[in-house]
């Protein structure tokens, strides 16, 4: 039994070349099916994110996966890449360095965010993907259900993803949840329509905001946002009133001055009425003066209040990697050693079955020459034979039992075989 690997990430694969690379699953599906036909009898997984393309390989006996640098070609030809172009930056590994990685990968241990989540659901449709097209095996099988219950063991026993590291969450589940309990009865006000805006938007979505309001320079652009996340959009001359109403407001525009001047922000606190403002201003340069976050329930954070949170989530989930690695340390060698002692069942199989086979005409043999024997004294005498046999057989099974543990007893599989004249 052998397994074999081969894959890049966002540390070695350049972005323009990992574009190149990258598989949709009907295209990872199609390559599946290629290696197949290829490469009759071997398992085979792709695994394809935005960070990494990784195959996995494994078979037997005469079906063993193909040498690393045939792998790296056949990824090449799936995407029309020059194989000198990517055998540089691919990576090959077999064996137990496969389990142990794809362990890790599952785990988010690999990922350019340590512990994300996301990765879990990726190996899974691999996974799906390589069944469907009938590339999936036994080894592979048990491998990736394998790593699937190690991530869920760093997640349940590991701080490792619970801590949040991107800027719109800890925005969101950190600063703005620490002053209001629920958003469905909040206004929220969008200042700028870029990425942040979306992304931010996206974790007030998922909290519960409803009431959102678009507001930007170009009335276009606000008109797109909303219509694309299904929020209304607001007038950007009508800024004042709209502060005025609102609840929670994210800025995230590219301009170079202020947005909201004191001036205009007191324009706007005279309708608050005293009501609680969350002001979180991811725009650099700051889209908010810095006074207005002395004003009376007012709570004004910065994109630096928030990177602050963010590096100090990131140095406690590194903290939490030596358990983690731990985890993955004890399950991989407790894969290892099931994958090895499946080496051991058919030598094992053959010695009791040929004990049993010579025990049972050794005692018909007996008994033939004994007829005046009862049933009682029978059974008796055939349960000191199978207690005999068990013993005699007892260390040699251990001792193939203990040894596949530390890896593939080849040594001791064949001096068996010799010395009992088995079967290969």
């Amino acid at each position: 039994m052998r397994l074999a690997f081969v894959g890049g990430t966002h540390r070695t694969v350049p972005l323009d070349l990992r574009e190149r690379l990258a598989f949709s699953a009907e295209q990872a599906a199609e390559a599946l099916r290629r290696f197949r036909s290829r490469f009759p009898g071997r398992e085979v997984v792709l695994l394809s994110t935005c960070n990494r393309v990784e195959l996995y390989a494994a078979g037997e006996d005469a079906a063993v996966p193909p040498p690393t640098e045939q792998l790296v070609s056949f990824l090449a030809e799936c995407r029309g890449i020059d194989a000198g172009v990517l055998a540089p930056v691919l990576s090959g590994q077999s064996d137990e360095a496969v389990v142990r990685h794809l362990f890790s990968v599952a785990s988010g241990l690999d990922s350019m965010v340590l512990g994300e989540p996301q990765i879990v659901a990726q190996v899974k449709q691999a996974w799906s993907i390589a069944q469907e097209s009938e590339t999936a095996g036994p080894l592979t099988g048990e491998m990736f259900q394998a790593a699937l219950r190690t991530a869920k063991r760093v997640a349940r026993e590991t701080a490792l993803g619970r801590e949040r590291l991107s800027i719109p969450s800890v925005a969101v589940a950190d600063f703005a949840r620490g002053v209001f309990e629920r958003f469905d009865d909040k206004r929220v006000l969008l200042i700028g329509a870029g990425k942040m805006a979306r992304e931010t938007l996206r974790y007030l979505r998922e909290a519960g905001a409803r009431d959102i309001v678009v507001v930007n320079r170009t009335a276009g652009r606000a008109q797109e946002l909303a219509d694309r996340l299904g929020c209304r959009p607001g007038r950007f001359d009508q800024l004042a009133a709209e502060l005025s109403a609102a609840d929670l407001v994210v800025s995230t525009t590219g301009a170079s001055e202020p947005v909201v001047s004191a001036e205009l922000f007191a324009q706007a606190e005279a309708a608050r009425e005293g009501r609680p403002l969350v002001v979180l201003d991811l725009a650099v340069p700051r889209d908010f003066e810095p006074q207005i976050g002395a004003r009376p329930g007012v709570w004004l954070y910065s994109i630096d209040d928030l990177g602050a949170a963010c590096e100090a989530n990131r140095k406690s989930r590194q903290r939490e990697m030596p358990a983690a690695l731990a985890i993955i340390d004890e399950e991989a060698r407790r894969f290892m050693g099931d994958l090895h002692h499946r080496s051991t069942a058919p030598v094992i199989e053959q010695l009791r079955a040929g004990w049993s086979e010579t025990g049972e005409a050794e005692l018909d043999r007996l008994f033939r020459r004994l007829p005046g024997l009862d049933d009682s004294a029978r059974d008796e005498i055939r349960q000191a034979f199978e207690r005999y046999a068990a013993k005699m057989l007892h260390s040699p099974l251990t001792s193939l039992r203990n040894e596949s543990h530390s890896g593939p007893p080849h040594g001791l599989l064949d001096a068996l075989r010799r010395l009992f004249d088995l079967k290969e």
